[in-house]
């Protein structure tokens, strides 16, 4: 008789619970979210186990990988369907959780998510690490214009990242006061961007290392940043069957609502990774208002930008950039263009 387990992992410790085909439940405990921990507490129940569940996010990666180089076939499971059956329960606790994690494992209501591998992991906390950093860069750059706004010094112009600091001191020269305590952030500052330049330029070997990235950067408006982005995201191209999958995956294509004699589409449904789509839009961006040389993909959307405006129209060179970066990677083939130069 086959066995499921279901674990609700927390940063501390873990619960599970063990149920049978007819879902009675078997066992049931809590343990250090540690593999070893958790392996220890199943050995001993000698049960043909299944599935082993756990929703995505934390520690969850890391576990899946752990319990399944341990023999365990562990699922991470997608928390946005799961969470339609817990938000019913009148009392919600992480036994609660494991036990629910357990049923739908045993009744194959859930669907698994991509785990990514760890090269595609380490990319994405090098681009994460990045933008932390320069969030934090701008956030210190838009504190001291305001703080000396309400002095009456003004950084207005064009005040570029290299001559900030610059146009800062100039403007606190006569006042020592101001100046002792601008300097200290003028100095975070300082710091913050030059250890962003260097995991910036760490992107940029990447890039240029790989051959994956050097053909996504031939699409217009793909530059080193997105073509990073899409390759840490997608990991493994094989995962889709249809290219034209990436435009919901990535949460590019809109809402519909259907009941009755009631039948609407809405906005976007922006349920995909975040930083590729709002890379994506950037890069499409980029295509329509500052690509010079034109190409079928080009003209696509100025012709929906003309009919419905520009804002729709960049989201959908996005869609259509997923479908086209997605391609070029399976193909190994680089950007066409023009469709004589596809025949070609």
């Amino acid at each position: 008789m086959k066995h499921f387990v279901g674990l609700d992992v927390a940063l501390k410790e873990t619960a599970i619970c063990v149920v049978d085909e007819a879902g009675k439940i078997i066992g049931e405990g809590k343990v250090l979210s540690e593999p070893e921990a958790i392996m220890a507490w199943l050995t001993p129940l000698d049960l043909f186990i299944g599935k082993v569940g756990l929703e995505i996010g934390g520690l969850a990666r890391w576990l899946h990988d752990q319990l399944r180089a341990a023999g365990l076939p562990a699922v991470c499971i997608d928390p946005r369907r799961l969470r339609g059956l817990t938000k019913t329960m009148p009392v919600k606790t992480d036994r609660n959780d494991a036990r629910a994690i357990a049923q739908v494992m045993r009744v194959g209501w859930y669907r698994a998510v991509h785990v990514k591998s760890e090269a595609s992991q380490e990319l994405r906390m090098l681009l994460t690490n990045r933008k932390t950093l320069l969030t934090k860069q701008i956030d210190i750059e838009n504190e001291v214009r305001g703080t000396l706004r309400v002095f009456g010094l003004k950084l207005i112009g064009r005040v570029t990242q290299a001559s900030f600091e610059r146009r800062a001191l100039e403007l606190v020269a006569a006042a020592p006061r101001l100046a002792a305590m601008v300097r200290p952030m003028l100095a975070a500052r300082a710091a913050l961007r030059q250890q962003c330049a260097v995991l910036h330029q760490m992107m940029l070997d990447v890039a240029r290392r790989s051959s994956t990235c050097r053909r996504l950067m031939t699409v217009p408006g793909v530059g080193a940043l997105t073509a990073v982005t899409y390759l840490t995201t997608i990991d493994d191209p094989g995962r889709f069957q249809h290219s034209r999958d990436l435009g919901p995956h990535l949460g590019l294509t809109p809402r519909k609502y259907a009941s009755g004699e009631v039948d609407r589409n809405g906005a976007i449904s922006k349920s995909g990774d975040a930083p590729l789509r709002a890379t994506l839009y950037q890069a499409a961006l980029a295509l329509l208002t500052r690509t010079q040389r034109w190409s079928t993909l080009k003209a696509w959307g100025i012709a929906i930008a003309r009919r419905r405006g520009l804002r729709r129209a960049v989201v959908a060179v996005a869609r259509k950039l997923a479908i086209v970066l997605h391609r070029i990677w399976v193909d190994g083939s680089e950007f066409c263009w023009s469709r004589q130069e596809a025949v070609v």
